[in-house]
This record gives C-alpha cells, structure tokens and sequence, in this order.
C-alpha cells in the first residue's frame, strides 16, 4: 500500500478517446485497472489522492490527449464521513483476496503432481499476483490479514516440496578457515540442485577445492561422517543468521572481499530466502530451471552451472568498483 494517502481527498480521471483509438483506449483501461482505480462510469476514475497516482492519472490523461481525446482530472474532497466511507467502499479488495486464496487452494492440491520447475513458476506467478492486489489495497482490513497468513502457509507448503530439508538458520560466529586443510575431499548436499546449492558447489570447486567431490543426497540421514555436509540442517556449513550457505562458505573461507563474489551473493540471496532481487536473478532462476529439466543428473547440472556462473563471475568482475581483487577467477591454492 502506498504511504501518502492523503485522508478523505481522492482524484477524480474523465477521459475520451476516439473510437479508432483502440490500441490506447486498450492501453490506458489496462493501466487504470493495474493502478486500483474504481471506475465510477464509463470514462470516469477515482482513487484515493497521492503525489504518486496524481503523476500516474496525469500522464495517461496527457496520452489521451495525444490520441485526439481529452482528460479532465479533478480533486475532490469528501463533504462528510459517510461520504468518505462510501467513496473507500469502492476500494474494498475483499473479494479479490478471496478468488486469490482460492487459487493457492486449488495449487495446493497439485503441489506434489507438479513438476519442480513448473512448480516454481506456479509460485512466483501467485506471488507477483499477490504483491500487485497489496499494492492498490489502500484501505487494507481484516481479509487483507487473512490472506498474509494464509500466503505464508502456502508458502511454506511449496517450500517444502521445492527444498526438503531446507536448512533452519542457525546463529553464531563464523571462524575463519584455512583452505589449505579442505582439500580432496568429499562434499555432500541435497540432490536436485537449486539456487544456494549448486552455487555453493561452485564456490567451493572454483576457490575453495578444486578436487572437491560430490556427494547428492536423497536423504540428508545418508551423509558419510567423512564428509563434509553443506546446505542442510546439522551440514558443516549451512544457514548461519541471515547468510545462506553460499555467504557462509564466503565468509568462513575469507572470499567475502570479493567485489564479483559479493553481487554473485546478493543474487543467490534474493533468490534463495526472498528480498531485494539482483537484475540477473531471473534470468538466472530460469536457466537453473531450464536445466533442471534437461540435464541427466546433478554431476551434468553442476558442470553446466558452473559455466554460467563463471560467466556471471566474470561480467560482475569487470563492472565491479576498481574491478576485482587482484588474482580473483582462480584458486587460492595452487593445483
């Protein structure tokens, strides 16, 4: 919801347009709509008054006016309390929370038929749809509390068929380790590889060991005590306080002066746990998705990740400030 609603004023859009100006009109309804304007009649908009929609309902009256129709907006400022609560009335989302939880009930009983990548879409598709009715939800009320509640308990439902044994965060200080005494050694994680996984198998091979081996586990009860465990509950290195485990593995091997490393970071972060979303994030999700449904196995996933991410390695190394460190895009050890 926006902040600067102003109280009992709202904005009032009439506009025209020639009947030959479908492509606009088209245009212009489906701003309208995305913006949470009521329609008060054919032609005629309202939403509650801000410097923000005010900017909004200004430009698409002045492309109107481009089209060879016209644009009238008006402020208007409720007379009484009634009148106030009847123009919020037309704001009222309840029903839209409704049709949306229901759409997360009817994905809920298709969770475990779907298959992952499909699943992911399926999910982000809701989520986006979800964040754009809080946008235009001026007014929000009792339903609005209801559908938060039940979103993150949708959530949590896809979450734990997408990362079973998705690791809990953990707290405490992280020790600064030596590579030196990592080396040839088998590490193991959760098969069917995501984001902070087959990020974190990157990491590990590309600067950490570079004869590391894999293990992918169908249950993470199956770790050989040889190992070392990533990315799970109890694993070696895991979620510690708001790191995923690719920051973790960051930090406890001293890489986290990396320019090119830390935006590598923020992407599988937004990613992994939710936040601020990198530019390349969705294009990355959607390689890792991609290659999920082509490739054999994780050992094949990996090896095709890896080039993907040294690419972006590289890219974020050039446009970092100062570029990266000196010597950055190889071992710290020799081979």
């Amino acid at each position: 919801m926006s902040v600067d609603i102003i109280s009992n004023r709202w904005l009032l859009l009439i506009v025209t347009l020639p009947t030959q100006a479908a492509t606009v009109r088209m245009r212009v309804w489906r701003a309208l709509k995305a913006s949470g304007c009521a329609p008060l009649r054919d032609g005629a908009y309202m939403l509650p008054a801000g410097a923000d929609r005010q900017v909004l309902l200004r430009g698409l009256g002045a492309e109107c006016e481009q089209a060879g129709g016209g644009a009238w907006l008006m402020h208007v400022q409720s007379a009484t309390e009634d009148e106030a609560a009847a123009y919020r009335a037309l704001f009222d989302r309840r029903e839209e929370y409704a049709e949306q939880r229901q759409a997360w009930k009817d994905a809920s009983k298709e969770l475990s038929s779907l298959p992952l990548p499909d699943l992911a879409r399926t999910h982000k598709r809701l989520q986006r749809e979800f964040e754009a009715l809080k946008a235009i939800d001026f007014f929000p009320s009792e339903a609005s509390a209801k559908a938060d509640a039940a979103w993150i308990e949708f959530s949590e439902r896809v979450d734990a068929v997408l990362s079973p044994d998705e690791p809990r965060e953990t707290s405490g200080e992280l020790p600064r380790l030596d590579a030196s005494g990592y080396q040839r050694r088998v590490w193991a994680t959760r098969r069917s590889l995501w984001v902070d996984r087959v990020a974190s198998a990157w990491l590990i091979q590309r600067f950490i060991d570079k004869h590391a081996r894999f293990k992918w586990l169908a249950k993470v009860a199956d770790c050989p005590r040889t190992a070392l465990g990533f990315d799970f509950d109890g694993a070696t290195f895991t979620h510690v306080g708001e790191r995923v485990t690719f920051e973790t593995l960051m930090a406890s091997f001293g890489l986290d002066d990396d320019p090119a490393l830390q935006r590598l970071a923020a992407m599988v972060h937004g990613l992994d746990v939710g936040g601020d979303q990198a530019p390349e994030a969705g294009g990355f999700e959607a390689v890792l998705a991609g290659a999920r449904e082509r490739l054999p196995d994780d050992d094949a996933l990996l090896v095709e990740m890896s080039a993907v991410l040294d690419s972006l390695y590289a890219h974020f190394g050039q446009h970092a400030p100062g570029k990266a460190r000196k010597g950055a895009g190889k071992s710290k050890l020799a081979a």
